[in-house]
């Protein structure tokens, strides 16, 4: 038996991947050209290091190398080994990530994962013996240990480069200088920390090996990172996708067009992902078992792995979804960005944009009319540094909370990254977008009051169990106008984009061609653009997506056992909301062009007995290969479309609690004893200081109230403060209320009319 991922084709030819190819058509004339313009593209954007970069990192991790086998051979003195076991003690250096992935760019980090010996513990030897020898290298600067991080690591910098290293220590007395840690074997007896230390390494050679062509595969990826990072998706954090997850996604494509070069990847990539139907997962190579009982993605055993919007699953034992960050606002983001990347790789092949459209940076401040402002700060470099780390891993909890409270009506955009006031010394912001749920009818006077999410929010945060004094956190609303202008480059804002973008000229072209048509028929009506009909047909698929209760519905009904134990934490809004144009946004709406996405289309479950894929696991069926000729793209498009469905047709919104929000249940159950006689605390301290510009801080006493109101009309999000509810001791008289965010949908459309 070979590795599982890779098969035989009929004429002898490896084939990689759990289906067979798209198409195996070579490149075109067109797609050197193009393929030759990207290339100049990324090293003109600076995205490949110079050769004296390289041969520096390359000696710092030569020294690295030498340093743990130093630090082993102390500690094995230390633990009363005799001098024989001591020079042969052991400890290696591997890399992982973009270095070893060959696609990182200058400065960028280097993931090194150091392997140990059983005697050499990751808390005493690792953190302290090791963590006290770096700490006392001339060389070494800006050390900061994480040892209770989700994959402890110690990050330093090494002669300016910056340097991410993780600890696996292994059930061997010596490791061997040439350890194959791609062997399943090498997880024996270890924790779970190691697993997931050793696991960064393990995927990314897996990564290298189930590709055609690696070169193609690097180029592609460079490409994508670009793509992503000025797009504002690039972020495992902030529930976008971090490094790992693009390069499967670039790696699937590869597999599916062999022998494509970097411009036609490119173009399938958007083409691909455009019409994928999430949540069906996206597999390099079957799920294996694998012998060491080791959990794996599976959504019929694993209640959680259900509630996962965007599986994309790591291809080494154990075999994981990489990324399960994601959440319905993250997806609905990157369904947006996939959607325009599609349309303008069309347009370039008929000459009609190029590599600079696609990489046009997102204008993220421009794009909303109401944003979160979380304000960051601490007493010191270090304690910021920290601070921020830990509220920055917890912001996604706000955009859960907040999609939860509201029933998915309110969508958030939280921004990938932070901006330093200088004008205040550590100090830093993060913003987060909010609009509505368009394509839905607004309620008369509905409201969003999102004022005890926050404080719940604020609650779990505070909860860091290195916090000191000086560290804080204050959270406000701020409208588009009112934007802090340090979050700008130069700290300059302009009055209008400095130049027409792609999203502006196709609104354009929207608008005169909406025109014509309403001219040409003589009606009075207006046009629907197609993109407004896609963002509906996007939310409604969406909303079916997370709303259906059927757990793997192709699969034997022994399987479905594990629907009858959900219990609903919440239910659909009853609300009637009406949508109105008015509230788009200015950009050309690029956050409303979602893509098209067809219900999922069925496909016969199979129950892998071979290359050690789990038994039971829905497989794709093969799809014959598409040979490109001049009328292969309807044939294209069918075969993406098998490709792309399945039977992982396995979500029921907000059925489950999701993990990150488990911990607040004792708190709001706290609160909610409280009920209406409690007062909610202030967002914002009063000693803070209020951004220049936006709106002052209204309503020390306002009460909390229910997350979805519908008590005044106001056309815009306004902010409030609030008292902690757990520390008030009597009821207070009830004032007007005044939530955090409350929108009238009704009236949006004259506000519309007077600006931003």
């Amino acid at each position: 038996m070979g590795s599982p991922g890779l098969s035989n084709r009929n004429n002898g030819q490896q084939r990689l991947g759990i289906t067979e190819p798209i198409s195996l058509g070579g490149p075109t004339e067109y797609d050197v050209n193009k393929t030759r313009e990207l290339e100049k593209y990324l090293q003109d954007a600076g995205l490949y290091e110079s050769q004296e970069e390289a041969v520096s990192r390359e000696e710092v991790l030569g020294r690295l190398d030498q340093i743990v086998k130093t630090w082993i051979k102390s500690v094995s003195r230390a633990k009363g080994l005799n001098e024989q076991l001591v020079q042969e003690a052991n400890a290696k250096i591997f890399t992982f990530g973009s270095y070893r992935l060959g696609v990182h760019g200058p400065g960028a980090d280097i993931d090194t994962l150091c392997v140990g010996p059983r005697h050499a513990s990751r808390e005493e030897d690792f953190f302290g013996e090791l963590g006290k020898m770096l700490s006392e290298m001339p060389e070494v600067s800006e050390l900061h240990p994480v040892p209770d991080a989700h994959v402890p690591v110690m990050k330093f910098k090494f002669n300016g480069v910056s340097i991410d290293l993780l600890y696996g220590k292994l059930s061997l007395w010596v490791i061997p200088e040439d350890l194959d840690i791609s062997q399943e074997s090498i997880l024996q007896n270890a924790d779970e920390q190691t697993v997931r230390s050793l696991n960064g390494c393990r995927v990314t050679d897996r990564i290298l090996r189930l590709v055609p062509n690696i070169q193609n595969f690097r180029t592609t990826l460079r490409c994508m990172r670009l793509w992503a990072k000025r797009r504002g998706v690039y972020s495992n954090v902030a529930g976008f996708l971090g490094g790992i997850n693009w390069a499967l996604l670039v790696a699937r494509i590869c597999q599916l067009y062999p022998n494509a070069l970097p411009n036609m990847l490119v173009s399938r990539f958007f083409r691909v992902y455009t019409q994928w139907r999430w949540p069906n997962p996206v597999l390099l190579c079957p799920i294996e078992e694998g012998s060491l009982g080791l959990p794996v993605w599976d959504p019929r055993r694993n209640p959680k792995d259900r509630y996962h919007l965007m599986p994309i699953i790591t291809p080494a034992y154990p075999c994981m979804n990489s990324s399960y960050n994601v959440s319905s606002s993250t997806l609905r983001i990157m369904l947006d960005e996939f959607q325009r990347g599609n349309e303008i790789c069309e347009a370039m092949e008929a000459n009609k944009a190029d590599w600079d459209t696609l990489f046009e940076p997102y204008l993220f401040f421009e794009a909303y009319k109401n944003y979160l402002q979380i304000d960051i700060k601490a007493d010191n470099a270090d304690d910021l540094r920290n601070w921020k780390g830990w509220v920055e891993s917890r912001l996604r909890q706000l955009t859960l909370k907040i999609e939860r409270h509201t029933y998915g009506m309110l969508q958030c955009h939280p921004h990938p990254g932070d901006f330093p006031d200088k004008s205040r010394p550590f100090h830093c912001c993060c913003f987060m977008g909010l609009q509505r749920k368009q394509g839905v009818p607004v309620n008369e006077g509905e409201q969003f009051d999102i004022r005890l999410t926050v404080e719940e929010f604020k609650h779990s945060v505070n909860l860091y169990t290195m916090r000191k004094p000086g560290m804080e956190i204050h959270v406000s609303h701020v409208k588009r106008r009112n934007i802090p202008n340090f979050v700008f480059p130069g700290g300059v804002r302009l009055s209008r984009p400095s130049k027409v973008t792609w999203e502006s000229k196709r609104s354009s072209e929207l608008k005169v061609s909406g025109q014509s048509q309403v001219d040409k028929s003589h009606e009075g009506k207006s046009i629907e653009t197609s993109d407004e009909r896609k963002r509906k047909r996007t939310d409604d698929n969406m909303n079916n997506n997370l709303k259906n209760s059927k757990c793997f519905a192709s699969l034997p009904p022994s399987s479905k056992e594990f629907n009858d134990d959900r219990t609903p934490a919440s239910t659909a809004s009853s609300c009637s909301m009406k949508y109105d144009n008015s509230e788009a946004n200015k950009i050309g709406d690029q956050n409303s062009e979602n893509p098209e996405l067809k219900s999922p289309g069925e496909i016969p479950s199979q129950s892998s007995k071979t290359d050690g894929s789990v038994k039971g696991i829905p497989q794709i069926n093969p799809m014959p290969v598409i040979m490109d000729t001049s009328n292969s793209r309807e044939a294209e498009k069918l075969a993406i479309e098998k490709i792309t469905s399945g039977s992982y047709n396995s979500h029921q919104a907000f059925s489950e609690e999701p993990d990150e929000l488990e911990d607040d249940f004792e708190y709001k159950n706290q609160v909610k004893d409280y009920g209406g006689n409690m007062n909610c605390s202030s967002l914002d301290s009063s000693n803070s200081k209020p951004v220049e510009g936006a709106e002052p801080v209204i309503s020390k006493e306002a009460p909390c109230s229910t997350h979805l109101c519908t008590n005044g009309h106001l056309d815009e999000l306004e902010p409030a403060e609030l008292t902690a509810p757990l520390l008030c001791g009597t009821p207070a008289p009830m004032p007007q209320r005044k939530p955090l965010i409350r929108l009238n949908f009704t009236s949006l459309g004259k506000a519309a009319d007077k600006g931003s």
